[in-house]
């Protein structure tokens, strides 16, 4: 099915996002403190009991591929694919063992039941309107049982009233950005994915540390204060931790 005209503007949107903004990206996401909150909070989760081992994943919408170094210590085989070509160079550049592909998340060009996994970290909310066409075409490439393990942020959060107010007075965000409704998503692909697993997560350190470029935190601030925060965010999990108080939202969905 061809890309819709506004599928593909959603997506040109991004990609000229991202070419602009993609060093800043880089150098507030891939620090230090931004792997350490990945790993904290996000890696673990996102593969929870999945063995990995010698298994074809690909990473969409990968980035600079800031979650590819989790993936390949599980010894999985990771393609990385993203619209962005400078995003695709620094992936190429960081992970020379990994394959990679310049190309649309909504018709990748990859055959049916390619691989054994699909993982996506911060990349749907980006897709508004076309995320199900997206999901559609990780089901068509994804093996039969495959898994489709994502992390985003929630749209059920009260804080997304504050997300909605920021986005439109920062210019830093594309008006097609758009948090997960997670009920929402799976009511639309019931009939392609058993929903194996699913958690809340993020509060005090997922606003000032992971997302310290949305605040504009300076880096020695972020130095600073990291530490803190981080372990201030695990001991504030255990009481927001719900859809309702947690900024973003991790899934495992299994192809039937």
């Amino acid at each position: 099915m061809p890309i819709t005209e506004s599928e593909r503007g959603s997506e040109d949107l991004q990609k000229e996002h991202y070419d602009s903004q993609i060093e800043h990206y880089e150098a507030h996401y891939s620090d230090e403190f931004s792997q350490l909150y990945r790993e904290m909070f996000l890696n673990s989760y996102l593969t929870r009991n999945l063995d990995l081992r010698g298994k074809k994943v690909l990473e969409a919408m990968c980035g600079n591929g800031p979650t590819t170094p989790h993936l390949l210590s599980l010894g999985a085989v990771v393609t990385g694919l993203d619209i962005s070509s400078k995003c695709v160079e620094l992936f190429r550049k960081a992970h020379p063992q990994c394959e990679t592909l310049c190309s649309s998340i909504f018709q990748t060009g990859f055959r049916d039941c390619s691989f054994d996994a699909v993982i996506v970290v911060g990349g749907l909310h980006h897709l508004y309107p076309g995320t199900d066409r997206a999901v559609e075409e990780i089901h068509r490439i994804l093996k039969p049982g495959g898994y489709f393990c994502f992390a985003e942020a929630s749209k059920t959060s009260f804080l997304n009233i504050f997300r909605r107010i920021w986005y439109m007075l920062d210019s830093s965000f594309e008006d097609n950005e758009t948090p997960i409704d997670l009920d929402e998503l799976k009511s639309k692909h019931v009939d392609q994915f058993e929903f194996v697993s699913s958690a809340y997560g993020g509060n005090i350190a997922y606003l000032l540390v992971f997302n310290s470029l949305v605040f504009r935190v300076p880096f020695r601030l972020k130095k600073l204060c990291a530490p803190a925060l981080l372990r201030l965010e695990s001991l504030l999990a255990k009481w927001f931790s719900s859809k309702r108080a947690s900024c973003f939202l991790i899934a495992q969905w299994r192809k039937k």
